[in-house]
């Protein structure tokens, strides 16, 4: 990497007006020009008293995304990973929670010792210090900064003020302010009204912090007229607020900041030069390419009630969506309603069942998996969707209706999926699962030929993926599946756990399940290979 910064740049993406309209995707796409060249490290601010999203229902949070180093973050880092290439490290999420958690630490230990602990400046110089270190830790050119919420929100105030005193320290010239906020067209006026970003803008002002650019999400381009109505209550330039409208695909907003001049404009503001955007090239010779085949694939979970709970699910099929010049249209199914629900399943292409938790909707998993596999429909198992897939095979091919596990019954005698052995003496259950990233190593077959096609298995047959579970295969039952076609086909390598299942191609065209999550480490040039596979399957059928 050329030309290293002599000071870390930080570019902040602050939102306003409300909630998801998609800071992750705006600071992810500013990464993605400067990755070529600089090493960029994005941060996650968060207001939320949790230490980290893992004890939080994916209904109200979304997705909880696992690090390679095992520690549960928001799934913002989905984007930033996928957008960046890079693997981020546990520095780089900040809750409040954990802020506030250092404080009493620290005083109760007696680092504060006569001193009255207070917000400011004892919690806004940890805020600081946490910035600054990861930029020391992780060798940051850029500190890509997003602040969760929104302005006005009283659990990011703390965050805000952190970064207005962090600018005096690091100088203005190195510190670039984005705002996000929104512009709606009510229905019935056909205009792009600005007073909530008007006001956005003023309650940011209001805190010591003037944006340098402002980014309007908007169900269309902005008007040139919104443009210079915002230019004025914001103090800067026309020039200097750019278009953020919905788009087909979140893979394209880059692509619509480039054309707006908005890279080049963020690189004057901080003294940056900007050799080339060549990573947007494999990325639009993918997404221009005609989609000629199209696919019906259903998830079956108990989160459906919001996509975001199986977001990298739903990105890893658009992975394979661009890569298999298939439009993909995903059916939502809800399996505790099964029998209500099971005319949903009619003319699907292939089937998902991803990971989760508890023994809500369980039943209803195990009848689609029962469908997926009698009815020669493409599936795939994820962590949950592996273990279930097991009592399946059991129950209603090796004769053994008792099979359950023992997250659904802790007293079973002798349960078919049991508690991993450093699990049993845990209380305390947040960031205490097995978590992160290990190594599996796979034997000859289905699941094998799809990581070396696309060269993600090394020579020894090892391959790496995520993991976030605390049950696994009980090992007295791997005889009796495999006796009966379902193959054990790839164990850890650290404790010979089952990582990978699938039934013979002789069986079933594609019925494949992982413990782990492979789709933490899809991206838009290499999808993840069982995602990649299940489509491909479905492809092979339709056209058959």
């Amino acid at each position: 990497m050329a030309n290293k910064q002599t000071q870390t740049k930080y570019i902040i993406v602050t939102g306003g007006v409300l909630s998801g309209l998609g800071k992750g995707i705006t600071a992810a796409s500013l990464g993605l020009f400067f990755s070529n060249k600089y090493n960029i490290v994005p941060m996650k601010l968060d207001g939320y008293l949790n230490s980290d999203p893992g004890t939080m229902n994916p209904i109200e949070h979304g997705e909880v995304f696992v690090l390679d180093d095992g520690f549960e973050v928001d799934m913002d880092f989905g984007h930033y990973e996928r957008y960046l290439g890079n693997s981020a490290i546990k520095d780089q999420s900040l809750t409040m929670g954990r802020v506030f958690q250092e404080i009493q630490t620290k005083e109760r230990a007696g680092e504060y010792l006569g001193k009255t602990v207070q917000m400011v400046p004892h919690v806004t110089n940890l805020i600081q210090e946490k910035i600054q270190n990861t930029a020391k830790k992780t060798n940051a050119d850029i500190m890509l900064i997003e602040v969760g919420g929104t302005i006005g929100d009283m659990e990011t105030e703390l965050f805000i003020e952190a970064l207005r005193q962090l600018e005096r320290k690091v100088k203005k010239q190195n510190m670039c302010y984005i705002h996000l906020t929104y512009i709606p067209i009510p229905g019935g006026v056909s205009e792009q009204k600005t007073k909530p970003t008007q006001q956005s803008v003023k309650m940011l002002q209001q805190r010591g912090i003037w944006p340098d650019f402002i980014v309007g999400r908007c169900s269309e381009n902005l008007t040139q007229t919104t443009k210079n109505k915002i230019s004025l209550f914001a103090s800067i330039e026309p020039e200097a607020v750019f278009s953020a409208p919905d788009l087909d695909s979140v893979y394209k907003v880059p692509n619509k900041f480039n054309e707006q001049g908005f890279i080049e404009k963020v690189c004057e503001n901080l003294d940056m030069q900007l050799d080339n955007k060549n990573k947007l090239e494999s990325w639009n010779r993918l997404l221009n390419q005609e989609k000629t085949n199209n696919l019906k694939i259903a998830i079956c979970g108990k989160y459906t009630d919001l996509e975001d709970s199986y977001a990298s699910v739903v990105e890893s099929l658009k992975h394979c969506e661009y890569n298999l010049n298939t439009n993909i249209e995903i059916i939502w199914f809800d399996t505790e309603n099964f029998s209500q629900n099971k005319s949903k399943l009619s003319n699907i292409d292939g089937i998902i069942v991803p990971g989760g938790f508890g023994s809500r909707g369980i039943q209803g998993k195990i009848d689609v998996i029962q469908f997926a596999r009698e009815n020669k429909i493409p599936y795939l198992g994820i962590c949950y969707g592996l273990q279930l897939a097991v009592i399946e095979f059991l129950r209603n091919v090796c004769n053994t209706p008792n099979a359950t596990s023992m997250e659904i019954d802790k007293n079973a005698t002798n349960p078919a999926i049991t508690l991993l052995d450093e699990q049993k003496n845990i209380v305390q259950l947040g960031g205490t699962m097995r978590l992160g990233k290990y190594l599996g190593k796979l034997k000859l077959g289905i699941i094998h030929n799809l990581y070396k096609k696309l060269d993600l298995i090394d020579k020894n047959g090892f391959v790496s993926e995520r993991h976030r579970h605390r049950f696994e295969v009980n090992p007295n039952v791997i005889d009796i599946i495999e006796n009966h076609g379902l193959k054990v086909c790839g164990n850890s390598v650290e404790r010979n756990l089952v990582e990978f299942i699938e039934l013979e191609s002789s069986q079933h065209p594609y019925f494949v399940a992982t413990q782990s999550h492979p789709e933490l480490k899809s991206k838009l040039e290499k999808p993840a290979p069982l995602f990649y596979g299940l489509i491909q399957a479905a492809l092979e059928l339709k056209t058959k």
